[in-house]
């Protein structure tokens, strides 16, 4: 049974997209978690650290569609940690000689984090390709309609003559500043890490460097100077682009919104076939994708403000602000060298 709308069948297509739901779904969010164990154990046993073998194996059974999310669901309850149950049904997938091996040194924030960067990666994906469509759209209305002339208005009354072109030219420049923004930011924003439990990579040995810039550059991301665990502002910059062009969405549809009212009439949202206006007065074409555009704006601007908050963090992590969890002990290897994952990910 769905708590909100935002999960309804009925309404949540006024809320999101298929596309980015299924970008944000469990089976998403473990895969990418998987994608990450595997693309380090690949890249550890290119650098000698584990045995190839174990390495092929673990990436081999490291898809979502072979475990079951119940299980996982019901670990995460038990253990009250959000990683390691998805871990140990992949370690069961795997040779006992092999399983043993994965998530040999990384931090559960180092997957989340990773993981959630990959997430934004697909979404940056479709921001963009989105923007430029509105983008086109825009251009054509300010070329067609550079000489139709409509009402300008200040203070919400008339003001003196524009046209409709020059209106749809501002709101091209303000989405084209976005894009901009948008750009510019991938580079910080779309990074992972492989930093260890407290940031200082110590679990990784003196490959460390060389191994997380292979493994980021496996995933497609970049790769950040130094940890950023304790550090939202990457996330926090994200979602405040996303509510900013959210504003920007909702104050275009606000306006086209105001003008379609019965008495000016200036502007109207295209009313398809099919589409029922009112239960009761059959003449309406109420403006309701407009509508919507405003509501979810508006939710998405509030949601700002929660996002910043992530940012507050005290010492080098903690899991107050964040899906994060208890870290198990290390292990000491019978060569010496230390496993923080090993005892975790162990049934």
């Amino acid at each position: 049974m769905p708590s909100n709308d935002f999960d309804s069948i009925l309404l949540r297509h006024n809320w999101g997209t298929d596309e980015l739901r299924r970008i944000f779904s469990d089976e998403s969010r473990v895969q990418r978690w998987f994608d990450l164990e595997a693309a380090l154990a690949l890249e550890q046993a290119a650098l000698g650290i584990v045995p190839e073998a174990a390495a092929q194996d673990i990436a081999a059974h490291a898809r979502v569609e072979t475990i079951d999310l119940e299980i996982v669901a019901e670990g995460i309850r038990k253990t009250k940690h959000p990683l390691v149950p998805a871990l140990r049904e992949l370690q069961k997938r795997c040779r006992p000689e092999h399983g043993e091996w994965i998530h040999f040194g990384p931090t559960t924030q180092d997957v989340l984090d990773t993981a959630t960067a990959l997430q934004l990666k697909a979404v940056h994906a479709i921001v963009l390709r989105d923007l430029a469509a509105i983008g086109r759209e825009l251009y054509r209305l300010a070329d067609t309609h550079k000489r139709t002339a409509m009402v300008g208005r200040t203070h919400v009354v008339h003001a003196l003559p524009i046209t409709f072109g020059h209106k749809c030219a501002i709101w091209l420049r303000e989405l084209a500043r976005h894009h901009e923004r948008f750009m510019q930011a991938a580079p910080r924003v779309l990074v992972g890490g492989l930093v260890g439990a407290v940031g200082t990579q110590a679990s990784f040995g003196p490959q460390a460097a060389e191994l997380e810039a292979r493994v980021m550059k496996r995933l497609g991301l970049g790769c950040a100077d130094i940890s950023w665990q304790p550090a939202r502002d990457r996330f926090a910059e994200y979602g405040t682009l996303l509510g900013l062009l959210g504003a920007t969405l909702a104050k275009i549809a606000n306006e086209i919104l105001n003008l379609a009212r019965t008495e000016l009439g200036e502007l109207e949202e295209p009313f398809n076939e099919g589409k029922v206006g009112s239960s009761t007065m059959p003449h309406k074409r109420n403006p309701t994708v407009v509508e919507n555009v405003v509501t979810v704006g508006r939710a998405l601007r509030h949601a700002v403000g929660l996002v910043t908050e992530s940012m507050q963090h005290e010492h080098e992590r903690d899991g107050a602000r964040l899906e994060d969890g208890m870290e198990g002990p290390a292990r000491v290897l019978p060569d010496g060298r230390r496993h923080a994952g090993a005892d975790q990910v162990r049934a």
